[in-house]
């Protein structure tokens, strides 16, 4: 199957059906059918990244596969959820993406479809792509995190858990509404509120960073913005645009390096300002990030 084509696939008409419980899974994995899709995969992908994962239990390819998905996307804690279709229940869903084979396994951010894999991937490759769709939700604004579902074992006989996610913290409904909307500044004013009542919320810190980032690239060109930093090396807005992009894009690494050669190169506000915007990448990245660590030694080098 051709995978660069454009993804505009229609996930609209999926018809309703028969619900069928889960086949065990992780604390961020479960099954979907045509009767929840639109709630747990398009809906949720407006809150969250939606791994899809298509499978049979006729392909022991596929079934080792999900079990790779679902261990490594616990990784993520929520920032991502593997809904899994066993294409032999729900052949609709399959038609929908025009799979002609399983495992196959698309990403879903804001109801557009990613197209990830056709075949297996060992986990390193999964978690190399895992990472690309975080840094892609955060720039399509999408920092959301899944409460984790209860895992379920057993059959199609087991009729005991739902594996559904939980719904969202009813605290964003309000951004998650102006996001809906295309309203940035209307989300970003909300954020900043919840963040005023609660200073201390990691995830409402994330949220904020991640739509501001979005506000600051959506309407930049990546090759204007490095031509303007290249020929103006001490222009502050300029190298800040670019290592914004490059967070968008996937470039950690060269974000981090570019703003801490800066602060060595920066006194007084403008070290300041650098500093600030620096420390808000790392929240939007992820306090956890390994990059991150690495970058917080070399900010404090750079500082004293």
């Amino acid at each position: 199957m051709d995978f660069s084509r454009p993804g505009a696939v229609d996930l609209s008409g999926l018809a309703a059906d028969e619900a069928r419980s889960g086949r065990g899974g992780a604390a961020w994995a479960h099954d979907v059918t045509e009767q929840t899709f639109q709630e747990d995969v398009i809906q949720a992908s407006m809150r969250y990244i939606v791994v899809l994962s298509l499978w049979s239990p006729r392909s022991e390819a596929s079934v080792a596969f999900n079990a790779v998905l679902g261990d490594v996307v616990g990784d993520y804690e929520g920032r991502i959820v593997v809904a899994r279709v066993d294409v032999d229940a729900e052949p609709g869903i399959a038609q929908a993406l025009g799979a002609q084979a399983v495992p196959f396994v698309v990403g879903l951010l804001r109801g557009q479809p990613v197209p990830l894999f056709q075949g297996t991937a060992d986990p390193a490759e999964v978690r190399q792509i895992f990472d690309q769709l975080v840094t892609a939700a955060v720039q399509a604004g999408v920092t959301g995190r899944a409460e984790p579902t209860v895992p379920v074992s057993g059959g199609a006989d087991n009729a005991g858990g739902d594996g559904e996610a939980q719904p969202s913290d009813p605290r964003f409904a309000a951004a998650d509404a102006a996001l809906d909307a295309g309203d940035l500044d209307a989300a970003i004013a909300e954020y900043e509120k919840l963040q005023a009542q609660h200073p201390a919320d990691q995830e409402i810190a994330e949220r904020l960073g991640g739509v501001r980032l979005l506000g600051r690239t959506r309407d930049a060109d990546l090759q204007s913005a490095r031509a303007a930093a290249a020929q103006s090396p001490d222009d502050i807005a300029a190298q800040l645009l670019v290592a914004d992009l490059d967070v968008s894009g996937g470039h950690v690494d060269d974000a981090f390096a570019r703003l801490i050669e800066l602060i060595k190169r920066t006194q007084a506000d403008e070290r300041e300002a650098v500093r600030t915007r620096l420390l808000e990448l790392f929240t939007v990245v992820g306090v956890a990030d390994p990059r991150v660590a690495t970058a917080r030694r070399a900010l404090a080098s750079a500082l004293f």
